[in-house]
């Protein structure tokens, strides 16, 4: 019977291994109509969105369930990122990820917060062994909240293949009511040689769009020459929604001959940084649209294409006409069509491509390296998708390199020579990033000896900062010898305004006690349910650590009837 039972697994996991998807072995994780905030696939900042991002009705505390039998492989908590989050690994090869969570199942929960105490640590990862924590389809095993980087209650729902491969969910039967056709927000031509044009342009043109009764596009008629390619602006939205959500495909056709095709299906960790060369990230960053392009330039590996003719250029000839016809779905198949008549025409004079040289060209093949002053730069090679002259100034602490409308697909390095500092004054600097309106955003600052330095994908202006305050410490519902008997929680709110909040610990008679942390509030909370407290008399004590060392205590005596 054994040798049968394993036949049976070890056949079934190499079925779905195959292309063949199971549209009924998951189930939905929540116990009501699913509402998304985010679709599989959906443009963020620097990533592909990797699961479905489900509404819980504006509320925590809904039950989340196992969408399928298995058994808990990880379980990872942290400030940031993904809050509170569990894998469930299953016996056809793929994982389910759960994450935002505001709790776990009580089972799950004590396992946890053994291991949190044993740690004395919020922040943990954990790999259960095989078969420590089974759960079965259907079973509770957490509760939907808010943790970690999330902007709004809700569940974040993968499923991800045996490579760790997020996939759409939409794929394996997790309906989503859809009836509305994606909303086209934008459509452009762009000019991809120097012999190019559109209009007698070379810069990117924005195309005038008349609306059909049909609820499809017709584009207003364009002279054009050489290669060109189409770039797309879109959102689509659900029934039970208003977000802005991403679309599934996009696919283009020349004269009715296919050209090009993207679709969410899947993809992997490994490459999802590369959106910044599918969008046109110049524009993104300047007017917060993204423009998804239709066509693949160099340096670009994404998997999400096929049907790809020419790579998606059109190569338009003079004296001749063109239709280029878009296809913008939905999963549900609800299409927007946009119509693009092109008509082949070499116009002499034409506006070309500004390209404003420096002395510092960055290329793709090559490391680059920048030295003045104080200041040490080095970008590896790679970390450019093409040719780009950046403007770099230094000047006094502060160094400018160029502005982040070029995306960098690899960390640079910028580091400061600090030796003019005296010791005392070197421990409270950190680096930190210009933004708007004189604010600045602290980075992750590496010291060794003299030479301060921070690691970064974001390209702008980088200075040194002094931060002489300690953090701020303010008790919520705690205060000097208040009785605390019907409290189910212990709650204190904690701020650092310059470098940022690095570390925390706090104990009740002496002994570690769990605070969880939610940078978004500032807010610290203990449970009273960890059962810690033995004493009617307790001494609470607070002690919190900014990135450059300054700390502040916070200690008081409450009771509580034990």
């Amino acid at each position: 019977m054994r040798v049968i039972t394993i036949f049976f697994i070890l056949n079934f996991t190499i079925g779905y291994g195959q292309n063949d998807i199971p549209t009924d072995y998951f189930s939905n994780p929540l116990d009501i109509p699913l509402a998304v905030s985010g679709t599989y696939g959906e443009l963020r900042s620097n990533h592909f969105h990797s699961g479905l991002d489900l509404k819980t009705e504006g509320q925590e505390g809904l039950p989340v369930y196992a969408s399928a039998t298995g058994t808990v492989s990880r379980i990872k908590i942290s400030h940031f990122g993904y809050g509170k989050a569990m894998y469930i690994s299953h016996p056809n090869g793929y994982t389910t990820v759960y994450a935002h969570l505001q709790k776990f199942s009580p089972q799950i929960e004590a396992y946890v917060k053994k291991r949190q105490y044993a740690k004395e640590s919020y922040e943990i990862e954990l790999f259960p062994k095989s078969g420590t924590l089974s759960v079965n389809k259907g079973d509770t095993i957490a509760y939907s909240g808010n943790t970690g980087g999330s902007g709004g209650p809700h569940l974040h729902f993968e499923i991800r293949d045996a490579k760790a491969r997020p996939m759409n969910p939409m794929s394996f039967g997790i309906d989503i009511r859809d009836t509305k056709k994606p909303t086209i927000n934008s459509v452009w031509l762009y000019s991809l040689d120097n012999t190019s044009h559109i209009d007698g342009d070379q810069k990117p043109v924005k195309l005038r769009l008349i609306p059909q009764d049909d609820g499809n596009f017709k584009a207003a008629s364009v002279q054009a020459i050489g290669k060109v390619g189409i770039g797309v602006s879109t959102i689509d939205q659900q029934n039970l929604a208003a977000n802005k959500n991403g679309v599934y495909k996009i696919s283009t056709e020349v004269n009715g001959q296919k050209n090009f095709e993207l679709a969410m299906n899947r993809f992997s960790f490994s490459e999802t940084r590369y959106i910044n060369r599918l969008i046109d990230y110049e524009y993104y960053k300047t007017n917060r649209s993204r423009i998804t392009k239709l066509f693949i330039e160099k340096n670009n590996p994404l998997s999400i294409y096929k049907n790809i003719v020419d790579k998606g250029i059109i190569n338009v000839e003079d004296s001749l006409s063109y239709t280029a016809k878009v296809y913008v779905k939905d999963f549900k198949d609800n299409t927007t069509i946009i119509n693009i008549p092109i008509q082949g025409t070499n116009i002499k004079e034409i506006s070309k491509k500004e390209v404003i040289k420096t002395p510092y060209l960055v290329q793709p093949t090559e490391n680059f390296t920048f030295n003045s002053g104080i200041f040490d730069l080095y970008i590896p090679k790679g970390s450019v998708y093409e040719n780009a002259y950046l403007d770099i100034h230094a000047n006094g602490d502060t160094i400018q390199i160029h502005k982040d409308e070029i995306p960098l697909h690899k960390n640079m390095t910028i580091v400061f020579d600090v030796s003019n500092y005296s010791e005392a004054d070197k421990k409270k600097l950190y680096i930190g990033r210009l933004g708007y309106n004189d604010q600045h955003y602290p980075v992750k600052t590496y010291k060794k000896n003299n030479r301060f330095s921070t690691r970064t994908r974001t390209l702008g202006s980088y200075s040194l900062f002094t931060d002489a305050n300690k953090p701020t410490i303010v008790p919520i519902n705690v205060a000097d010898k208040k009785w605390m008997s019907k409290a189910d929680f212990l709650k204190i709110k904690i701020d650092d305004a310059d470098s940022g909040i690095e570390s925390y610990r706090a104990t009740i008679n002496g002994k570690f006690i769990l605070m969880e942390y939610d940078y978004k509030t500032g807010m610290l909370v203990y449970d009273f349910n960890d059962e810690i407290i033995k004493e009617t008399e307790n001494k609470f004590k607070l002690i919190v650590l900014d990135k450059v060392g300054n700390n502040a205590t916070f200690e008081t005596t409450f009771f509580r009837k034990p």
